[in-house]
């Protein structure tokens, strides 16, 4: 995986990303100008209609965040636009596709797992990047994100960290903050309540969650473009989440769009309580090998049924801000890459 170490002003981080990840920045553009055109039949002019609207949002609310698109784009010799639709490639879908994933928090008394496989087209795999951040007055930041998307699943040098999960509730506002805007202010916290407060001060502008924690507690943000709703630790100290909503959201309707994301939520509720009270690292990152209900497992397979695969699996320990990544689905690693603040 192509690691990218940005630091300085928001341009130069930018920049930074944009020049080192050029050829990854345009299969990117490429792939979902084909996919919003395969699945919302926009074309990628009429994309970047839609994304003209956050850009200038972003802009206006969000200034480090368009400054630092600016320069991704200037590295990679695109336009700004482009880059804008990369950063709020969910809204501009209005909810109407999206990536899945299965995600865990556990805290035990040595250590604050946060782990996901994250699935999506298999095409994409190819443009999927490291990016570490260092910037004047926040966190340190270490993320596996898509080429030209400034804000993904990480953590940072105050142990913070973050898992997405895609949920699939129509509607959008503009006004509001993007997923991925969310996520990078989240890795700009110093802690989960901080990462709350401040996504919960802007509001959202679409459906997702977005699991956080750092080294003493976890939480599950859900929300809408209307609503949010707070996934707490269970009784053995885990957080568990899929691609539909758990709790209730007054006014919105989930789609429950990947049926299997039942039985994901379900199988990994079963095979982590199989565990004690204190799991190694292997025996904590077999959990996401596991394949029962395959095509549609925690390790996903691409079908035309299932729509993605698993194309990476992280495990954090935010308590020693540590993670290994691997490449591929986890029972055919491509590559480990180990990551450490």
């Amino acid at each position: 995986m192509l690691f990218v170490e940005c630091k300085g002003t928001p341009y130069e981080i930018g920049y930074q990303h944009g020049t080192a990840a050029k050829p990854h920045i345009s299969r990117c553009v490429d792939f979902y100008a084909g996919l919003f055109l395969k699945n919302c039949k926009q074309t990628w002019p009429q994309v970047l209609e839609h994304a003209s609207k956050f850009e200038q949002q972003a802009k206006e609310k969000w200034p480090a965040y368009h400054e630092e698109m600016q320069g991704v784009a200037d590295g990679a010799e695109k336009i700004l636009l482009d880059i804008v639709a990369l950063n709020v490639r969910t809204e501009i879908n209005f909810g109407l596709f999206s990536d899945g994933c299965t995600a865990l928090a556990w805290h035990t008394e040595k250590r604050a797992w946060l782990a996901q496989n994250w699935d999506w087209m298999t095409e994409q795999k190819q443009n999927l990047i490291i990016t570490k951040i260092a910037q004047a007055n926040k966190p340190t930041i270490v993320q596996v994100t898509e080429a030209g998307i400034i804000g993904k699943i990480g953590f940072n040098s105050s142990g913070v960290g973050t898992l997405l999960n895609a949920i699939k509730v129509y509607g959008v506002d503009p006004t509001r903050m993007p997923v991925h805007f969310g996520l990078r202010m989240a890795l700009e916290s110093s802690s989960v309540k901080e990462a709350v407060q401040r996504l919960r001060s802007y509001g959202m502008a679409s459906s997702a969650h977005i699991l956080l924690a750092n080294p003493t507690t976890s939480l599950g943000l859900e929300f809408t473009k209307s609503t949010f709703a707070e996934c707490l630790p269970d009784s053995t100290g885990r957080v568990i989440h899929a691609n539909h909503l758990l709790l209730e959201h007054l006014g919105e309707t989930d789609t429950v769009w990947l049926k299997d994301s039942l039985s994901r939520v379900s199988t990994m509720t079963e095979i982590a309580g199989n565990l004690g009270k204190e799991p190694s690292l292997e025996e904590f990152s077999k959990l996401f090998e596991d394949e029962q209900n395959y095509p549609g497992a925690i390790c996903r397979f691409q079908t035309k049924e299932t729509g993605s695969g698993t194309l990476f699996n992280i495990v954090m320990d935010l308590k020693s801000k540590k993670a290994v990544v691997r490449l591929g689905r986890p029972t055919q690693v491509e590559e480990t890459v180990n990551l450490e603040l």
